[in-house]
């Protein structure tokens, strides 16, 4: 099984590279089986109205996942529990409506994708991440366990990694929008990469015009 992860797609820029690479880079390698990418900054760089979720999935994304700008646009509040593949952090506030986490059925393979957000540098009040994974994987309903943690600190993604390992199968960390070198198997056999980068313009800081920042 083939699966494809997408770092944080930032603004018009990274919605273009996707629509206009991603479904021939599915047609090329047609082993894919599954496009999960990561969509808070989609719309301007903060949050993903219902247009650019409609874009997203018609140029081949799966699954989607976020972080803390997830609800920049009150939009996403209404319809995020019409669809059903799009997430919100996992240990975000419990009022917030969406999935934190979904099971889908892939070649006869049981996949569970969950999104957590990081708590340190984060503007935002949320339930610890160990706590809230530790309360899925006592499901234990899946082949595959991947991961989406949206965090600001590498430490802390790390840490993370290494303290559920062997428990998941895939831990990626996003947000900081550098991709990291550190791709690697863990001891325990779990798949692990700090950050994926980001999916934007090239130029800028971290998808923002250099004057701004």
């Amino acid at each position: 099984m083939k699966i494809l992860v997408i770092g944080d797609i930032f603004g018009q820029t990274g919605r273009k590279v996707v629509r206009n690479y991603l479904l021939q880079l599915k047609k090329e390698q047609s082993d894919i089986d599954l496009v999960i990418a990561n969509v808070e900054n989609a719309t301007h760089g903060k949050g993903v109205s219902y247009k650019h979720y409609k874009e997203l999935k018609d140029a081949g994304i799966d699954i989607m996942t976020s972080g803390n700008h997830i609800f920049a646009n009150e939009e996403t509040r209404k319809y995020i529990q019409e669809v059903p593949d799009l997430l919100r952090p996992l240990n975000s506030n419990p009022y917030h409506l969406g999935p934190g986490t979904i099971l889908t059925k892939i070649k006869g393979k049981k996949i569970r994708i969950t999104n957590l957000l990081g708590t340190n540098f984060m503007p935002l009040a949320v339930e610890n991440p160990y706590f809230a994974l530790e309360k899925i994987l006592n499901l234990q309903d899946w082949d595959l366990h991947l991961v989406d943690f949206h965090a600001e600190a590498t430490a802390e993604k790390i840490a993370l990694a290494l303290y559920f390992d062997g428990k998941i199968s895939v831990l990626w960390g996003t947000h900081t929008h550098v991709q990291t070198a550190d791709e690697r198997i863990l001891p325990g056999g779990t798949g692990f990469i700090t950050d994926l980068g980001m999916t934007g313009p090239y130029s800028g800081v971290i998808g923002a015009k250099p004057e701004v920042i």
